[in-house]
């Protein structure tokens, strides 16, 4: 079971080591439409949330290597991971899904919180 939560967090650290540096150098303008400057409150929360998304990729770095002294953190990580597809669950549910790549992500997300909280109790 360790193998698997150390292969999850693998991937997971890689996705938000690299989501999280595009994402922070790109910044909210880059999803806004052209005629509309994004407002500097809005790239402001972005860039903060971008750069937390990056350090949760150094964190979960950090568990791989640490996961035989860690044991009932590994439940918050899951946690963490299921609200983020949750966040795209509400956000779909208030203003729309964006496509089906978003809505295919947000069930995976969800899918893999509650793995992680699984094989966590399995160990």
């Amino acid at each position: 079971m360790e193998l698997l939560i150390q292969l999850i967090f693998g991937i997971l650290a890689m996705i938000c080591l690299t989501g999280g540096t595009i994402l922070f150098i790109k910044g909210a303008g880059r999803f806004i439409q052209e005629p509309i400057a994004p407002q500097p409150q809005l790239d402001n929360i972005f860039r903060f949330l971008s750069g937390m998304y990056f350090a949760f990729g150094f964190m979960l770095i950090w568990f791989i290597f640490h996961i035989q002294t860690t044991t009932s953190i590994i439940y918050l990580i899951g946690f963490v991971v299921f609200c983020a597809g949750f966040g795209r669950f509400y956000s779909s549910r208030k203003v729309g899904s964006p496509d089906r790549y978003h809505t295919f992500m947000m069930y995976i997300e969800m899918g893999i919180g509650l793995t992680i909280m699984l094989l966590q109790y399995l160990r």
